[in-house]
């Protein structure tokens, strides 16, 4: 099963491609980045910026499924929406193409990876480095907390029935 893991964004979008071998369990980094928008375009631009990106990202993988965070209260409204928004544009991407979408809260995936709900950023990035058996800890953050989702939707009993 391949899972496409997202750390939504309007102006850093982070993703994640990850193999899950069905008998064994055993999870392997394919591919990860960032979708990238400029403040300079308008914010329709931008969403269309995300739109095309996660769509691209479909084509070429392929994935199964799709794992995305949950949009958690922010201390500014604007930046909730706006978020909300580029969210909403990933849903429509995983939508058109019949993908099964899972959103998770930051909680579920301290839990699933630490099984801390308070743990650290350091913390789970530590542990995405070491459930994919990585030299370094995966860079930009946005990146490494779509791969923390990915692995979340992975050893995540549901999605894997």
């Amino acid at each position: 099963m391949i899972i496409l893991g997202i750390d939504p964004g309007y102006a850093i979008t982070g993703y994640a491609i990850i193999k899950v071998d069905s008998k064994t369990k055993v999870i392997t980094l394919i591919d990860y980045g960032c979708i990238f928008s400029y403040p300079k375009d308008i914010f329709p631009k931008r969403l269309l910026i995300v739109f095309n990106g996660i769509k691209d990202i479909i084509k070429k993988h392929k994935p199964d499924k799709i794992a995305i965070e949950h949009i958690y209260f922010a201390k500014n409204a604007k930046t909730a929406i706006k978020v909300s928004e580029a969210r909403g544009v990933i849903t429509l991407a995983a939508a058109i193409e019949n993908i099964d979408i899972f959103g998770f809260t930051p909680l579920q995936v301290k839990q699933a990876l630490t099984g801390y709900g308070r743990a650290t950023k350091s913390q789970i990035q530590q542990m995405v480095k070491n459930v994919l058996k990585l030299k370094d800890i995966p860079r930009p953050d946005d990146a490494a907390d779509a791969l923390a989702i990915a692995i979340t939707c992975a050893q995540t009993n549901q999605v894997l029935r």
